[in-house]
């Protein structure tokens, strides 16, 4: 059961961010400008790319899943604070709150490994 339950919970935490870094591909120039007006280079963007679809996919395949579990859970406390801080915005603080939870998931990731079902277990 603890194996399947983690391969589940693999797909839930990959699925966000395989979709938006593909997202972020066909809308290269809107999120560049997003990343700038927060105060980030845009010059930045194909690396948050290669994070969430690269990383997204090692948690989905449980391929050096810890590592990309970790470097997920960096990268969302990283969002969370650079770009949902507007706490009196209510989506912003849920987006915060997501995050945030996110982050716990990627967390138990790291300390626990991928479970069985995986390409390559740790």
């Amino acid at each position: 059961m603890h194996a399947l339950v983690s391969l589940v919970a693999r797909i839930l935490l990959s699925a966000i961010f395989v979709t938006a870094g593909i997202g972020k591909i066909s809308g290269y120039a809107g999120t560049q400008a997003y990343m700038e007006a927060h105060g980030l280079p845009g010059s930045l963007l194909p690396l948050v790319i290669a994070l969430e679809v690269l990383g997204g996919l090692a948690v989905l395949l449980g391929v050096f899943s810890r590592y990309a579990g970790l470097a997920l859970a960096a990268f969302c406390l990283a969002t969370a604070a650079l770009f949902h801080n507007n706490f009196a915005d209510q989506s912003q603080m849920t987006n915060f709150m997501k995050n945030i939870c996110m982050t716990g998931g990627f967390l138990l990731l790291f300390a626990n490994g991928s479970g069985r079902y995986a390409v390559k277990p740790d």
